[in-house]
């Protein structure tokens, strides 16, 4: 039965990813990436009103904060001027990188929307898992027998105007929410039981230059001869006698 449902999870990613890799382009910059989603795809987050599962069309997905542990994902309209979502994400590890975008979902019943669960820019081997509120993790954990990311802070779902989902207000609250993760039967277990997060960069640190202490020693030049030498000490020798002499006519 579980491998069943594992096989039935990976054709319903693959069939996704096979439909959305055609309409996928990516950019370096802010990981900008364009995709055109073929059903609705229900979405978490802080959401524009009515923008819960998003209609089929195609969208543009960007990072607008990845310097820490945690990372925050919005979603625009393709025209890039409205935003749909500001979503919670967890950096997740995958073991071999693609050359494309890749989506994943979350198995869902028949007929209803795919729930979106992670996102993998091209060429990297880390992306983003999402984070759902904990009711809706429940469910989502229930029907796809598998664990889910939560937050247990109730955060705005919604909001009536597109700008504010860029607000710094809602950014700092995603940024400060504590994320955990619940299985199937409620029981919370620990992010690394569901993520695997990307290994910490070997920092090379590089050996420490050996100095050498080098002592030079300066050596006068030797002069050619001792005659000036000894024809100084000869004056003085004359001068002190002299002065003698003098000294004694003075004392007669």
């Amino acid at each position: 039965m579980k491998l069943f449902k594992a096989a039935t999870t990976v054709c319903c990613i693959g069939l996704m990813g096979a439909v959305l890799a055609p309409g996928a382009k990516a950019d370096e910059q802010n990981r900008k990436t364009t995709i055109t989603f073929s059903g609705p795809v229900e979405i978490p987050g802080v959401h524009l009103v009515g923008f819960g599962v998003l209609p089929a069309g195609t969208y543009v997905f960007k990072i607008l904060d990845s310097q820490s542990d945690r990372h925050v994902v919005q979603i625009f309209s393709q025209d890039e001027k409205t935003i749909y979502a500001t979503i919670l994400a967890i950096p997740n590890y995958r073991l071999k990188a693609t050359d494309q975008t890749v989506i994943t979902f979350r198995e869902r019943p028949a007929g209803e929307p795919e729930a979106l669960r992670a996102w993998f820019y091209p060429g990297r081997n880390w992306g983003e898992e999402f984070v759902y509120p904990k009711a809706r993790a429940i469910e989502l954990a229930k029907a796809s027998n598998l664990p889910v990311l939560f937050t247990p802070v109730e955060l705005p779902v919604e909001v009536a105007e597109p700008t504010k989902l860029g607000d710094e207000a809602v950014v700092v609250q995603l940024r400060q929410a504590p994320i955990r993760a619940i299985k199937p039967t409620g029981e919370e277990v620990q992010l690394a039981e569901v993520v695997t997060p990307p290994p910490a960069e070997m920092q090379v640190v590089a050996p420490a230059p050996t100095v050498t202490e080098t002592t030079t020693t300066t050596t006068l030049p030797a002069t050619s001869s001792n005659l000036p030498l000894i024809g100084l000490l000869g004056l003085i020798a004359l001068g002190g006698a002299f002065v003698a002499r003098t000294a004694a006519r003075r004392l007669q």
